[in-house]
């Protein structure tokens, strides 16, 4: 029999078992409320819907990642996902219901009051139990000492992090490295000292001095890497290896597993689970409620553009989306020209092409409306780096490094780059790749907060008409 394949597995804690019972429990506590403010009849329906409602919650939740860590995530993240959570689980439980029958035995009002009170419950709790946790790992509760082996900037930053942290629960014994003191850089001011070398770790270990070791060597040092491994198996101390990925330019960087194999994404799209149907869902209200007051001022300026010069009100023009596919992008029309082709010249200052109507819709921006179709049909994003023609991305990624990273989203009708002031003609490669820097930070760092701000900052950048024309 050929030996079999080590596999790298979730780690189970107390802490997993508590949330999982913490959110059976929310979501009885609010069906019990529902049931209060309804006035509705306990009995077996009721016993059925709420263990159907916590078996669905809970293949949910794994789906979603949520009884993973959330030490070192923020709140807002944490209370975001949660409720995401629950508001999938409830259509999924009221169709179950449907399907099988149920529904005649609960009113309209109390399946309402219960997805509000369900949320509202498995939300309070889910942050009860984070306050207490990380209250009582900044008391000291269970405190783990921990090594840093390897002097260098990898293992500084690790300690930063962890120092950063308190409700980790983890304090630094020191850092440890066989290399003499003149081959190693200084250990900066207040974040702890060197312990020594490997055999003062190993003895430290063996006294109990060390809970958990992190291994900070570059990855090219795999042979040196094995050989402490084979020392610290000798130990008891939990080992990890910190792999100094920080030398590539990660864009949204997350583990995932592939047949019990790990593997890191380099390169990957922020939108996965949870975040891709919230983003999704922002988009689809803010742009509805847009083209709701909208409506009629679109249908004035397309007037406006059809009787101000010869042509089409619509201007469409192909560009790149998500994953580089090609897309049809809207815009009222602003010049007498409508180029789709190999040769697409951009918009300059006091451009003879621009009609006069047109030039009032580029200084406003309101020759972008359109594109909240583009957004509605899934094409499109409200926020995200801004499309370029084609051509000129045929152009771009031979000049600009990581140029075509920035579609590993869609495309947005505003984006970080356009509020913090790159907009308009990019007629230098300099500017472009200024661009360009600010889309992956925005792939790197997105959250819907950051959705919310760009949204809020987009209104002054229009009226400041910088660079548009």
């Amino acid at each position: 029999m050929p030996p079999s394949r080590p596999r790298i597995y979730q780690a189970w804690s107390l802490r997993d078992l508590v949330y999982r019972v913490a959110d059976a429990a929310a979501i009885v506590a609010g069906l019990m409320v529902a049931v209060r403010l309804t006035r509705a009849q306990v009995g077996e329906p009721l016993v059925t819907a709420a263990a159907a409602a916590i078996i669905l919650h809970y293949l949910v939740a794994v789906a979603n990642g949520m009884y993973r860590s959330w030490r070192t995530v923020s709140a807002e993240r944490e209370i975001l996902c949660t409720l995401a959570t629950w508001v999938l689980t409830c259509p999924l439980l009221f169709g179950a219901g449907a399907l099988a029958g149920y529904a005649p035995d609960f009113p309209v009002r109390l399946l309402l009051a219960w997805g509000f009170a369900g949320a509202a419950a498995v939300m309070s709790l889910r942050m009860i139990l984070r306050t207490i946790l990380r209250t009582l790992w900044a008391r000291g509760y269970r405190v783990r000492r921990f090594a840093i082996v390897g002097v260098n900037q990898l293992g500084f930053e690790l300690a930063k992090s962890i120092e950063a942290s308190p409700e980790l629960g983890l304090k630094l014994a020191g850092f440890y490295d066989d290399r003499p003191g003149s081959r190693l850089p200084p250990i900066p001011a207040g974040l702890g000292a060197r312990g020594g070398d490997l055999k003062d770790l190993l003895e430290a270990t063996r006294q109990g001095q060390v809970d958990t070791i992190y291994l900070t060597f570059p990855m090219r040092a795999e042979g040196r890497i094995r050989g402490i491994l084979e020392q610290l198996s000798d130990t008891t101390a939990s080992v990890y290896i910190v792999p100094d990925f920080f030398v590539f330019e990660l864009l949204h960087s997350r583990w995932t597993n592939i047949n019990g194999l790990p593997a890191v994404s380099v390169f990957e799209s922020p939108f996965y689970g949870i975040d891709g149907l919230v983003k999704r869902g922002l988009d689809l209200v803010v742009s509805s409620v847009i083209l709701a007051l909208a409506a009629l001022p679109m249908m004035l300026i397309a007037l406006a553009v059809k009787l101000s010069s010869p042509g089409p009100v619509f201007f469409r023009q192909r560009r790149y989306g998500l994953d580089g596919r090609e897309i049809e992008v809207w815009k009222f029309r602003t010049m007498r020209v409508c180029e789709d082709g190999p040769v697409v010249k951009q918009a300059t200052k006091d451009d003879s092409r621009v009609t006069r109507v047109g030039a009032f819709l580029r200084r406003s921006s309101l020759d972008e409306l359109p594109q909240l179709f583009n957004v509605l049909e899934g094409s499109m994003s409200l926020v995200g780096p801004r499309p370029h023609a084609t051509t000129h991305n045929e152009a771009f990624r031979k000049l600009v490094r990581g140029y075509m990273l920035r579609h590993k989203v869609k495309p947005g009708m505003t984006g970080l780059a356009q509020v913090n002031g790159c907009r308009g003609e990019t007629e230098t490669v300099q500017k472009m790749r200024q661009r360009v820097q600010y889309d992956h930070r925005y792939i790197r760092d997105w959250s819907l907060a950051m959705d919310i701000q760009i949204l809020l900052q987009t209104v002054p950048a229009i009226l400041s008409g910088k660079n548009a024309y």
